[in-house]
C-alpha cells in the first residue's frame, strides 16, 4: 500500500507532538475520518517488532483551514462500529483487530 501520509498531533497542554501514520481516510455522513497508527506501515522491521495502536479519528475542524485541523478519537461505540466497517479493507490488510 502506498504511504498515505504522516500526521503530527500537538497536545493542547503543550509538549512534544506525537507522530501517526495515516492508513486510510473516508468521509461518512459529511464528516472526514482517518485511521492512523503509531507504527510505520512501510517499515517491515518496525511492523514485525512492534504491536502498535490504531485509532479512528474524526475531523472536528469548524470550516476549512488549510494547514491545521482538529481531530478527536472516536470513542462512541455506535459511531465507531459504523465507521470501522468503512475501514474494513485497511483493517484486513494490516491485520488490525478491533477491541470490543
Amino acid at each position: 500500500m502506498d504511504k498515505k501520509g504522516i500526521i503530527r498531533f500537538t497536545p493542547e497542554e503543550g509538549g512534544e507532538p506525537d507522530t501517526f501514520y495515516i492508513i486510510d481516510q473516508v468521509t461518512f455522513a459529511g464528516t472526514d475520518y482517518l485511521m492512523v497508527t503509531d507504527v510505520d506501515p512501510q517499515s517491515e522491521e518496525e511492523a514485525d517488532e512492534e504491536d502498535g495502536i490504531a485509532l479512528i479519528l474524526k475531523n472536528m475542524t469548524p470550516g476549512k483551514k488549510e494547514n491545521e485541523s482538529v481531530y478527536e478519537i472516536v470513542e462512541d461505540d455506535t459511531e465507531l462500529s459504523a465507521v470501522s466497517t468503512l475501514f474494513k479493507d485497511a483493517l484486513d490488510e494490516f491485520g488490525i483487530e478491533l477491541e470490543e
